[in-house]
């Protein structure tokens, strides 16, 4: 059965490998992007592909976006949340604007994005990339950890109290090889070169999110999910992905103190 889907983050990384094994066959699919330089390569899948330009910091594209589905279809089956940002840096000093920032990409724009395009989604489903991140156990990039937490939070609430039978999905993935760990080094590199008293810290930050880059699940293992999340009959809520987000899951289970102290003691062995 052909369907009709609307992917944000869909110029690099799992967006666009979800475009591409959808593309196969004959969906129609609008594809969000960011950048300019990730139009042609979209156009050039297939020609079933509507690119559109949204940016969760500009609340206009947002709504211009949503208008420009409306206007090309009648109906969403459906809606991959997929783009999103990393904000890094200690607590006691990371800058509110870029806090912001980060609640913009990953939780307030999903949420406006979704509610412009909600009367097409009936009886359709909500696919969010969400992240293990949002078990909460990760020191430094906490502003990115919440933001994913409060995505399945909002989400959740939508699927308890919406009357349109929309499903709504959380995937999980663990470190995956995009370039949204690289991207998030150059974003923040300013930021985290100075941090006072932390500089060990931001360096293993960075250290460890270059190595993301080359190690970890392959976006193809997400799509894997995604797909098969989207054709369940009766999918799950949540599904991880790698055993990195499924141990996270597991160790989130634990009372917070014991949490607390594993991850003080990994941190400091690691600071080694």
């Amino acid at each position: 059965m052909n369907k009709t889907y609307v992917i944000t983050g869909a110029g690099s990384g799992i967006g666009l490998e979800l475009v591409k094994a959808l593309a196969n066959g004959e969906n129609t699919i609008f594809a969000g992007y960011r950048s300019d330089k990730n139009v042609e390569e979209l156009k050039k899948i297939s020609d079933k592909i509507f690119p559109f330009y949204i940016d969760y910091d500009k609340p206009e594209t947002i709504k211009a976006a949503t208008e420009y589905i409306k206007s090309n279809c009648n109906h969403v089956d459906t809606l991959v949340n997929g783009a999103g940002c990393v904000v890094a840096g200690p607590v006691e000093i990371v800058e509110m604007n870029e806090v912001r920032h980060q609640f913009n990409v990953n939780v307030l724009g999903h949420i406006e994005f979704t509610q412009g395009l909600v009367e097409l989604l009936d009886n359709g489903r909500i696919i969010n990339i969400s992240s293990m991140a949002s078990f909460g156990l990760f020191p430094f990039i906490s502003p990115y950890c919440v933001s994913k937490r409060a995505l399945d939070m909002f989400f959740n609430t939508f699927l308890i109290e919406n009357k349109r039978n929309i499903k709504v999905i959380s995937i999980k993935p663990g470190i995956i090889t995009t370039p949204l760990w690289e991207k998030s080094v150059n974003a923040n590199i300013k930021y985290l070169g100075n941090c006072k008293d932390y500089q060990k810290e931001m360096e293993l930050v960075i250290r460890s999110a270059r190595k993301s880059e080359t190690n970890g699940s392959k976006p193809q293992d997400v799509v894997n999910v995604i797909l098969k999340a989207d054709s369940a009959e009766k999918p799950r809520l949540s599904y991880t992905v790698g055993n990195d987000a499924f141990m996270a899951y597991i160790v989130s289970k634990l009372p917070q103190r014991i949490i607390n102290f594993i991850i003080k003691t990994m941190l400091k062995s690691r600071l080694k």
